[in-house]
C-alpha cells in the first residue's frame, strides 16, 4: 500500500518506520524547508526490536495515497494541512491526534467517509529528525470499526512487530478511552514536574492525579462514551513507573503544550454537563504558569 506520513515525530516515525520495514511504500511530508536536513531513512529504537527503513521525502502530497496518516501535534495540525493541497489525493486519512475536536476539522477537509479516527498509546520521541526512541513497554492502536477493511492489513503488521490493535465500533467511545487516561497522565505529570510513578507516590500530587482521572471519566460517560471510572483508575495505576507525558516534554522545552485539545475536551464538557471538575481545573491552570516559566525569552 502506499502511505503519507503528516508529522514525523515519535508517533509519525514510529507508524513510518514500521510499516516501511514491512516493504509498504511510506512517503514522509514534511515542512518547507526541513527536507534536505531530513534523513532519508527513519532509524526506530523500540523494545520490539530496532530498524531502519529508507522512505521517500516531500514537502506536499503530489501523488495519491491508500492511506494518509495525521500524526501531528494539535497546535500544529493547521499548519500541516497546507501540505495536502488536494485533498481527494489522501484516500483514507488516519488521525492519531490527541484529543477529540481535530475529527470534525478534519471531515471538514476530507469528508466525513475519508476519516477512520484511531488512538495509539505508548511513549515515543523524536530526538533528532528520523531518529524515533519508543520508550514504554507497550504500543496500542485502536481503530474505528468503520476502517477495518482498509487497515486490517496495517494491523496486522503493527501485530506482528509487538503492537496491539483493536477495532472499536463507537468511535466517540474509542477516542474518549484514550483521553481519560491522557489527560490525567498528561496534565498531572506536566504541572508536577514528575514521572508516573513519583506521582503516584507523592501524598499531594498522587490524590490529585486520581481525582484527575475520575474527572474525566465522569464527563466522558456524560458525553456518551462507554468509560467507567473503576477501568480508567485501574489502567492509571499499571502504567509504567517511569512514564512520561509528551506535554511534559514540550513544556520542558519550551514548546506550547496541547493543553486545549488534552484538557480543553474535559473543561468544555464539564461546563456543558454541569459537572465539578476542580483538580483538572487545578491542573491546566498550573501547567499554564509553567509553560510561561519555561518560555525562552528573546535574547
Amino acid at each position: 500500500m502506499q502511505h503519507g506520513v503528516l508529522g514525523v515525530g515519535g508517533v509519525g516515525g514510529f507508524v513510518g518506520a514500521v510499516l516501511a520495514n514491512a516493504g509498504e511504500r511510506v512517503t514522509l511530508l514534511l515542512r518547507p524547508g526541513t527536507l534536505a536536513a531530513h534523513p532519508r531513512a527513519l532509524t526506530l529504537e523500540s523494545p520490539f526490536g530496532g530498524i531502519t527503513a529508507a522512505c521517500p521525502r516531500a514537502e506536499r502530497l503530489d501523488q495519491e495515497v491508500d492511506l494518509l496518516w495525521v500524526t501531528t501535534k494539535a497546535t500544529q495540525l493547521e499548519a500541516a494541512l497546507a501540505l495536502v493541497p488536494e485533498p481527494a489525493r489522501a484516500g483514507t486519512v488516519v488521525p492519531l491526534l490527541n484529543g477529540i475536536d481535530h475529527l470534525a476539522r478534519l471531515r471538514s477537509r476530507f469528508g466525513d467517509r475519508a476519516v477512520v479516527p484511531g488512538t495509539i498509546a505508548g511513549e515515543f520521541e523524536r530526538p533528532a529528525p528520523g531518529h524515533i526512541v519508543h520508550r514504554s513497554p507497550f504500543a496500542r492502536f485502536a481503530f474505528s470499526a468503520a476502517g477495518q477493511p482498509q487497515l486490517a492489513g496495517v494491523a496486522e503488521i503493527l501485530t506482528r512487530f509487538g503492537c496491539t490493535c483493536s477495532f472499536e465500533p463507537d468511535e466517540l467511545t474509542l477516542l474518549w478511552r484514550k483521553l481519560v487516561l491522557l489527560a490525567p497522565m498528561a496534565l498531572a505529570t506536566t504541572a508536577a514536574g514528575m514521572t508516573v510513578g513519583e506521582l503516584r507516590a507523592d501524598p499531594e500530587w498522587g490524590p490529585r492525579f486520581e481525582a484527575a482521572a475520575r474527572e474525566a471519566s465522569a464527563v466522558g460517560a456524560a458525553s456518551g462514551a462507554k468509560v467507567d471510572t473503576g477501568e480508567t483508575l485501574v489502567t492509571l495505576r499499571g502504567f509504567p513507573a517511569t512514564l512520561r507525558s509528551s506535554m511534559q516534554k514540550d513544556v520542558a522545552a519550551g514548546r506550547p503544550p496541547e493543553l486545549d485539545a488534552i484538557g480543553g475536551p474535559i473543561l468544555r464538557g464539564a461546563r456543558a454537563h454541569r459537572i465539578a471538575v476542580p483538580a483538572t481545573q487545578y491542573l491546566v491552570a498550573a501547567i499554564e504558569r509553567r509553560a510561561v516559566a519555561e518560555t525562552p525569552t528573546a535574547p
